[in-house]
């Protein structure tokens, strides 16, 4: 039965079939010639063994050499490795490997790809299966390494770190500089977002710009240009802790919040300047010094004002600030902040004010100084800087007397350290903290043709000078030393802004766009004359064909009628002879109608001459008063 009913499904009817859906069951089985299979097989195992033959003998022969050729020392032990029967870097592996070198300048010492492939050899696919069980057993090749002994390779980068340790002066990294062109006034303010991929400078030319590592070529040019705050000098910038906004303080009396591209997110009120108390008003009456970002909540900001407060705010809340903040005098009286911060965590307000004093605060509790030193910089200079050190234990000033001291707040009746005779004229004079905490940076002030402005790197712990920079012949404004691209920001007062790196100690940043090549610079395909397709029009009127327009420029460039530029319309006053478009007054109406072309073009020797007959018969002027 079974028999009957395999012949039965392998023969179904036609009809039941296409009814039922079966058509498939009525194909012909595929067939196999095993011969063919077999002698397939035989070869494929045939050229297999070979090729693993081969390899065995190759690696006798190079063992045989090395044994002959290299003598047994501790160097040539360490660099004779194991390597695998027929094992050759697969084409692919080895340009990754370059490549890694290639990019990954900044790792110092052969890349760790590089090491281990040159270790592991990889395997060739072929003989995957065989080299297995032969690997289990395979030992190094000559005696074993000595006790003590270490690769040189590893004692080499031993002792550079060892020696980087030692000489703090070779982490700093200006062996090569870009310079970015802000403009022709001091760049006055720098603020660089978390990540490191973009740079945004403000200027005395009310300028903010922006630039993008990843996005510039070798020509360094700032992707957008704005002026948040219309005629006001830029005071500083800096980006949220996050890096999506930026503040924005300037020299009026509001802060404003930009997004990322520089588009308004917020702007702080201003407050009632006739209120006497100041914290009766929902915000500053006069001119802003200085702003920073609260470090962790990413919402609140400081700022710092001439009205004799330090406030805080919520971006999300415009209408009035958080909490204010009254720095006083000796005498009690209101005395003016030229500088605030933050403390690492957030939880203390410092401000340096015009008395010379330093007052720290906690966020929470505005009423009463937590920590207080008097005469912390001469009395009437403005303190240009306050940082705390990454381990937030120290808290560094930049005063306006040419000093750079660092306090331990907990015991704040003098500083640990001091250095002077570090001139500066300008107030957002900066000092700032190396990632590593180790070294204090600041800039110094020039006139002009007084030679060169410097950048001084000192030693944290002794106040030691180790090392400084000549940046250009302006005063060196504004200092920022970034953590993780490991690359020194300064901002001038020639209006440069100028990057330090080194391409084995520093990441990303600059190192981005010095090796993109400048753009060609395309002539813009500027619209022609408009060419009028007319195919049915006589010849005499026929406009001939434009060709290239491209061609038609250069054409149109030779043409001293077509490239002629009109003379723009005067917007406002008049200038350069022109009287400007006439307004509303009657004044300006006037003036443009004496202005009109009333020009007498005939001789002005024969104009003259046509009074003088009547001069003669009726003199008035000249001929009676000589005559008495």
């Amino acid at each position: 039965p079974l028999v009957a009913d395999a012949e039965m499904l392998g023969t179904p009817d036609p009809e039941l079939a296409s009814t039922m859906g079966f058509s498939g069951f009525g194909k012909k089985a595929r067939t196999f010639d095993l011969e063919a299979m077999f002698e397939q097989t035989r070869r494929t195992a045939v050229e297999r063994s070979r090729k693993v033959l081969e390899a065995r003998e190759r690696e006798k022969e190079d063992q045989t050499e090395k044994e002959f050729r290299i003598p047994y020392t501790a160097s040539s032990v360490s660099a004779s490795r194991p390597t695998r029967p027929g094992s050759t870097l697969t084409e692919r592996e080895a340009v990754c490997s370059e490549s890694e070198d290639n990019s990954n300048e900044a790792l110092s010492g052969p890349s760790m790809q590089s090491r281990s492939s040159a270790k592991v050899p990889a395997e060739d696919t072929d003989d995957d299966d065989d080299d297995d069980d032969e690997d289990e057993d395979e030992e190094f090749i000559g005696p074993p390494l000595p006790p003590g002994f270490k690769d040189s390779d590893d004692d080499n980068d031993n002792d550079d770190t060892e020696e980087e340790d030692n000489n703090p002066v070779k982490k700093i990294p200006d062996s090569h500089e870009i310079t970015l062109q802000h403009g022709t006034k001091t760049v006055s303010a720098l603020g660089l977002d978390p990540s490191g991929a973009r740079l945004i400078t403000g200027g005395y030319d009310y300028d903010v710009k922006f630039w993008d590592f990843a996005g510039m070529d070798a020509s360094l040019q700032a992707f957008r240009s704005l002026q948040p705050c219309e005629c006001h000098q830029i005071k500083s910038l800096q980006y949220s802790s996050t890096g999506d906004v930026i503040l924005v303080v300037s020299g009026n009396s509001q802060a404003k919040v930009l997004d990322r591209d520089g588009f308004p997110v917020m702007e702080c009120i201003k407050g009632d300047q006739y209120i006497v108390d100041m914290t009766n008003t929902k915000g500053h009456t006069a001119m802003l010094n200085s702003g920073c970002w609260h470090p962790k909540i990413k919402e609140e900001f400081l700022t710092c004002s001439n009205d004799g407060t330090v406030r805080t705010w919520d971006v999300n809340n415009e209408k009035k600030h958080k909490s204010v903040f009254k720095p006083r005098s000796v005498q009690g009286k209101r005395v003016i902040p030229t500088t605030c911060t933050y403390s690492r965590d957030g939880k203390l307000i410092a401000a340096g004010c015009q008395d010379g004093s330093i007052q720290i605060w906690d966020r929470n509790m505005s009423v009463h100084t937590k920590f207080h030193c008097r005469q912390a910089h001469a009395s009437g200079t403005d303190t240009s800087c306050l940082t705390f050190s990454y381990d937030g234990t120290v808290l560094a000033s930049r005063g306006g007397d040419d000093t750079l001291k660092i306090w331990d707040i907990r015991q704040f009746k003098k500083p640990l350290n001091s250095a002077d005779g570090l001139p500066s004229f300008f107030p957002m004079t900066d000092c700032c903290f190396s990632p590593d905490d180790k070294i204090l940076v600041t800039g110094t002030s020039v006139k002009k043709g007084g030679g060169s402005g410097k950048l001084f790197f000192f030693y944290r712990e002794t106040f030691q000078k180790l090392y400084e920079i000549e940046v250009t012949d302006a005063s060196v404004v504004r200092c920022l030393w970034h953590p993780k691209l490991n690359q020194i920001m300064v901002g001038t007062g020639n209006g440069l802004a100028k990057v330090y790196y080194d391409p084995v100690k520093s990441q990303r940043g600059a190192k981005l766009c010095v090796v993109k090549t400048k753009r060609k610079e395309r002539q813009a395909e500027t619209l022609t004359q408009d060419y009028i397709i007319t195919p049915h029009a006589l010849p005499m009127f026929r406009e001939p064909r434009q060709r290239s327009t491209r061609k038609q420029l250069e054409k149109d460039r030779l043409d001293p009628m077509k490239s002629h530029k009109p003379e723009p319309p005067v917007a406002g006053a008049g200038r350069g002879g022109r009287v400007g478009t006439h307004g509303v007054t009657l004044s300006s109406y006037i003036v443009k109608n004496i202005a009109l072309d009333k020009t007498d073009d005939s001789n002005p020797r024969e104009a003259i001459l046509r009074h003088a007959k009547e001069a003669e018969e009726n003199p008035y002027w000249v001929a009676p008063a000589y005559a008495k």
